[in-house]
């Protein structure tokens, strides 16, 4: 992780924050630059990647604040490694989630003299962010201004990446599982529920969905750049039309839809005109941004999580039929990884993390409908997979080897759904603190996906479940330990998951939602545990079905094995050793009848050592 020197590029944003703009302000006190795009999305293109190019810090969450004697960053535990290492003497790091930190809002309003102005650029902060924000500073006497001439990209010039404007593919009905006339008449039997004429999709992977489209305009992610409006008669697709697939108007016809499409800029132009129309209600997610939110008067603001959101989190028959099918074929895969690994290392053979993950693609793309990987993959040896979010590269590449852990997170996209995992390895002899503390990750891991729940219970509500093994001694880990997963889209997806932190649009949990469950410990410069399955939400059989809400449990659907070489077993309870061997029985049962016919003999053998019962 290379460090890079910022000193003359915040010299170059100071001079800008100085200069008068439309006559709006003299100077600016402070400048905010989110890590979003203009969708919310967690991961972006490289044109949009503004606060890596201004900070150094290129990990996915993580908000900065210049004003004219400081530069700050704000990120989460997943990152606090990662930024330590990235940032250069010129940024202070702020670490979001700890009591101590205060906010954004909180720093500036106590740091900045009576009528400072700040500003950001409303098309890269959701209205739900701004909020605070704007609060705490009016409070103090200051003021958060809108400015939409971007100072970044004033200051990045003619070496800013051009967006990305790739083609986009038409998704078949037999994977997408609905059409999207039946999806419009969902959207629009909730909108008349809400009394709303209009719905404002600015989500890329809320697009996709309901279009039955996937594109590639952001690595990993199957979305392109688009906005939607909804009506009760006209859908309005705000695109490129250049990166339209040839078979568009059949894709129409087969969905039972018509689409009027308008370029991909005018989205603030037309919906102004649609606000001006009449007094219809629109309806925006708080999630979307501040520049849409505020075009549309309060009194005609509907602000809520859009419907699209949650039907996408409930997988349909064939989705959830397509998320089954693809963990197998993805177990498959990672098993070969693992047996091919592990023979490598025990025999001297030179494999680095990089060669690791590149082998892992290499197996997942023989398998049928692979798309490609669904994020880079966390190939991490020792110190390394104690970052949270390590990405491996050239300067910090490691050799995997039998004396230290090394932690692979990996997924793949196919088209008939997303994969995530994560395993945790170690090839020699781990020391009895590695396999206590795997032990303890085991023990939650286990213990969340076999709970019983009532039926739309927030996700937050469940997490301790997960991390109690940790606290009984004073361990935790720094991410959440659940969040949704698409469907041959974004691995990361809302409104549900489980986590420390409050979901403010998490509807509950729900049947057929998938969410991931993965706890993990780091031990800073050492090693890194995590333990991660995909498990789809199912009904409980319960004794009094509380009080008839009906109870959910979750039935995993990655498959691969767990390495028991780190379990120290007498600190499992009796049940939790029933449901390690109930699993890797069920690996074993569904993985080795496909190893058979194909013949893979030394993954077989790998598995079916791995697989045995403790």
């Amino acid at each position: 992780m290379r460090m890079k020197d910022t000193t003359e590029i915040l010299c170059q944003l100071r001079k800008l924050m100085k200069r008068p703009t439309g006559g709006q302000w003299t100077s600016l006190a402070a400048y905010i630059v989110p890590s979003d795009d203009a969708h919310g999305s967690e991961y972006i293109c490289e044109h949009d990647q503004r606060r890596a190019f201004i900070s150094g810090f290129d990990g996915s969450a993580g908000t900065a604040v210049i004003t004219a004697d400081k530069a700050l960053l704000w990120t989460d535990g997943r990152y606090y490694q990662q930024a330590t290492n990235q940032l250069d003497p010129n940024w202070g790091l702020m670490k979001d989630g700890l009591p101590t930190t205060p906010s954004i809002g909180s720093w500036l309003a106590g740091n900045l003299p009576k009528e400072s102005v700040v500003a950001v650029d409303p098309k890269l902060l959701s209205f739900r962010r701004w909020q605070p924000i704007h609060k705490e500073l009016i409070a103090a006497d200051c003021s958060l201004l809108p400015l939409e001439e971007n100072l970044v990209d004033a200051v990045w010039g003619a070496e800013q990446p051009a967006r990305t404007c790739n083609p986009i593919i038409t998704l078949d009905l037999k994977f997408a599982g609905a059409t999207i006339a039946e999806k419009w008449r969902n959207v629009k039997c909730q909108m008349e529920e809400k009394k709303t004429q209009l719905l404002v999709v600015s989500a890329l992977d809320e697009v996709a969905w309901f279009l039955n489209l996937r594109g590639s305009d952001i690595d990993y992610n199957p979305v392109f750049f688009a906005y939607l409006i909804v009506t009760h008669d006209e859908l309005k697709f705000f695109v490129s039309s250049t990166k339209l697939p040839s078979d568009f108007k059949d894709h129409l016809v087969a969905n039972g839809v018509e689409v009027s499409i308008f370029a991909y800029e005018e989205i603030g132009e037309r919906l102004n005109q649609l606000i001006k129309k009449g007094e219809e209600k629109i309806w925006i997610s708080s999630n979307s941004s501040y520049y849409l939110n505020s075009m549309i008067p309060k009194n005609k603001r509907h602000q809520e999580v859009t419907p699209i959101a949650l039907s996408k989190a409930i997988k349909n028959s064939a989705e959830v039929e397509g998320f089954v099918n693809c963990h197998i074929r993805d177990g498959v895969a990672l098993c070969q990884y693992f047996a091919w690994l592990e023979g490598m290392v025990l025999n001297k053979q030179h494999v680095s993390e990089i060669s690791g993950a590149i082998k892992l693609e290499e197996l997942r793309s023989k398998r049928e409908h692979f798309m490609g990987p669904s994020f880079e993959t966390i190939s991490a040896s020792g110190p390394n997979a104690s970052i949270i979010h390590y990405k491996p590269a050239e300067d910090t590449n490691r050799e995997i080897a039998d004396k230290e852990i090394y932690l692979c997170d990996s997924g793949a996209q196919y088209k008939d759904g997303t994969t995530d995992v994560t395993r945790t390895w170690h090839f020699g002899e781990p020391t009895d603190w590695q396999k206590e503390t795997y032990t303890r990750v085991l023990r939650g891991q286990l213990t969340l996906g076999a709970t019983i729940f009532p039926r739309k219970v927030k996700g937050q509500v469940l997490d301790s479940l997960a991390r109690k093994a940790l606290w009984d001694i004073g361990l935790d880990y720094g991410h959440g330990t659940g969040h949704g997963v698409g469907h041959f889209l974004n691995v990361h997806e809302g409104p549900m998951g489980v986590g420390i932190r409050l979901m403010p649009d998490d509807p509950g949990l729900q049947e057929n939602m998938m969410i991931s469950n993965e706890p993990g410990y780091y031990q800073d410069g050492e090693f890194g545990i995590r333990i991660e399955d995909i498990v789809q939400i199912i009904p409980a059989e319960t004794k009094c079905n509380f009080n008839g809400r009906g109870g959910l449990t979750f039935k995993t659907i990655t498959m691969c094995p767990k390495q028991t070489k780190l379990v120290k077993k007498e600190m499992l309870l009796k049940d939790e050793i029933n449901l390690l061997n109930e699993y890797h029985r069920l690996v074993w049962d569904t993985l080795s009848p496909i190893l058979k016919e194909e013949g893979d003999n030394l993954t077989l053998l790998w598995l079916e050592r791995e697989t045995r019962k403790i």
